[in-house]
């Protein structure tokens, strides 16, 4: 995987920025949940298309529903961004939903619940040894 340069890791911040405040505070789209979380946006080098991770915090259906307003609101995100960002060029937007937080969330909970085992078992064992 080639490294990026700086210039474009410091558009990608800028466009992940932008587009986490249109979101919060422009769109007013009922479907759109009310955790919405931009991730990262990720632009190729030739700044013609642009991927914004997005994490939605709600159940399946609000996601899905989340998913398609923004989809929807593509053109809007983009001119905003277009407005905001001195670019020659704005590039084609995209978004992709990630469960990355979701995910670190179930992960976490499995350990909690393996360590409550583990000290309750650990527990269980230290009374027995003292009957």
């Amino acid at each position: 995987m080639k490294k990026q340069s700086t210039r474009l890791t410091r558009i990608n911040d800028e466009i992940a920025r932008v587009a986490a405040d249109t979101i919060r505070s422009e769109m007013s789209d009922p479907r759109i949940a009310s955790v919405v979380s931009v991730m990262r946006a990720e632009t190729t080098s030739d700044m013609k298309y642009c991927k914004i991770y997005v994490s939605v915090l709600a159940d399946e259906e609000k996601q899905k529903e989340t998913m398609a307003a923004l989809k929807s609101g593509t053109g809007f995100v983009r001119r905003r961004i277009a407005e905001v960002i001195n670019l020659r060029q704005t590039p084609e937007i995209t978004f992709v939903f990630d469960d990355s937080i979701e995910y670190g969330m179930r992960m976490r909970k499995l350990i909690e619940d393996v360590n409550r085992n583990v000290s309750s078992d650990t527990n269980n064992e230290t009374d027995n040894e003292t009957d």
